[in-house]
């Protein structure tokens, strides 16, 4: 969900090992994996470093670019190091279908403040059989404004306009968003995407949106390449999650701004692969990490909106930056105007197609 380059697989997070109580045994690390950099350091503040401090259980943090690649070698090899993921919706329902992971119990969750259960808690459409929600990001576009003096780029169209706005795109190298990115571009209405993708001729119409500008793109995989991208000068904009490009700006002090036009939004949620070696441990660093103040602290080092609505009135300033971190939510009411959700259904029947079709064209 997604600054540094993904140098490692494994950082330690924290400290000694103890048990969930006095008197415990000695409990094993707990392995998690997420995205790295800015996304991973908001969840160290807000989750690892509590999680430990409460129980004396070590985590130990390891990155990865997403799917389910990973998660499945593991299980189909019964040998799961993995004890919690941190995966986009798509992967979530994917991989529960699949058998890949391990069902939730969702009376598990802790409830609101104020009592109310968590299964009203949490926002609509956010959790699901083997996962729980922790926030709603997007993929935006973003750019570097010292680039642009006369005109700016503020549509999704613009992304596409080489004439307009010549210069180096940044992609990330899969389909996903970028296929809605190029009808919604290509005049197609937000809520009609999925309608028009779901056809042979939609698809023929995405990828010949993406051809007008294949031979400036750069492909991006990591979730911290795209604002060193645009740091760097090899591209002037570039598609990006937008709590990257947030963490560049309010931290970094980078001129970069974020086009919210056409935002396909998310979420990222916590699943545990099947046969996890420290599954109980994970449970309770589920419930721990999804209550309401968790979820209201992730928010306060990344800009993210969390997954349950008791948290959102707790959201205040940027940890470091001293920034109101509300208005740079993608759940905004001025950043959410023409935004698109990721249809995780499409994506979960259409993925496997959709890679292969695009892995082609690269390839031509």
């Amino acid at each position: 969900m997604k600054h540094m380059l993904r140098t490692t697989t494994a950082a330690l997070a924290v400290v000694a090992v103890a048990g969930l109580a006095a008197g415990a045994a000695k409990a094993d690390p707990l392995t998690v994996v997420s995205w790295g950099g800015a996304y991973t350091k908001s969840q160290v503040e807000a989750y690892h470093k509590p999680f430990t401090e409460k129980t004396g259980i070590e985590i130990v943090s390891a990155d990865y670019n997403g799917g389910l690649a990973e998660v499945k070698a593991q299980v189909e090899a019964g040998n799961v190091t993995w004890d919690l993921v941190d995966v986009e919706l798509s992967d979530a329902v994917r991989g529960c279908d699949e058998g890949l992971l391990e069902p939730l119990d969702h009376s598990m969750l802790p409830p609101a403040p104020d009592g109310t259960a968590a299964a009203d808690d949490f926002l609509e459409g956010t959790l699901h059989d083997c996962a729980v929600a922790t926030i709603v990001w997007s993929t935006i576009y973003a750019y570097d404004t010292s680039e642009f003096s006369d005109s700016t780029p503020s549509t999704m169209a613009d992304f596409f306009d080489l004439e307009a706005f010549p210069g180096k795109r940044g992609m990330r190298r899969t389909p996903k968003a970028n296929l809605e990115f190029a009808l919604i571009a290509d005049g197609v209405a937000a809520g009609e995407v999925y309608e028009v993708l779901s056809t042979p001729e939609g698809v023929d119409r995405a990828f010949a949106k993406l051809d007008t500008i294949k031979d400036e793109v750069i492909w991006w995989e990591a979730g911290a390449q795209p604002p060193q991208m645009l740091a760097d000068g090899e591209v002037v904009m570039t598609t990006a999650y937008n709590g990257r490009v947030f963490n560049a700006i309010a931290a970094e002090g980078k001129p970069f701004e974020i086009v919210w036009d056409g935002q396909v939004w998310d979420l990222d949620l916590w699943v545990i692969p099947r046969g996890a070696p420290n599954k109980e441990t994970a449970l309770e660093f589920i419930k721990f990490s999804t209550d309401t103040q968790r979820l209201a602290d992730q928010a306060s080092w990344i800009s993210y909106g969390p997954a349950r609505k008791s948290s959102v009135p707790l959201i205040g300033t940027h940890a470091e930056a001293g920034v109101e971190m509300g208005p740079h939510m993608p759940t905004a009411p001025a950043n959410f105007g023409n935004a698109l959700q990721n249809d995780f259904l499409f994506w979960a029947d259409y993925q496997d197609e959709l890679n292969e079709r695009f892995n082609a064209w690269l390839a031509n």
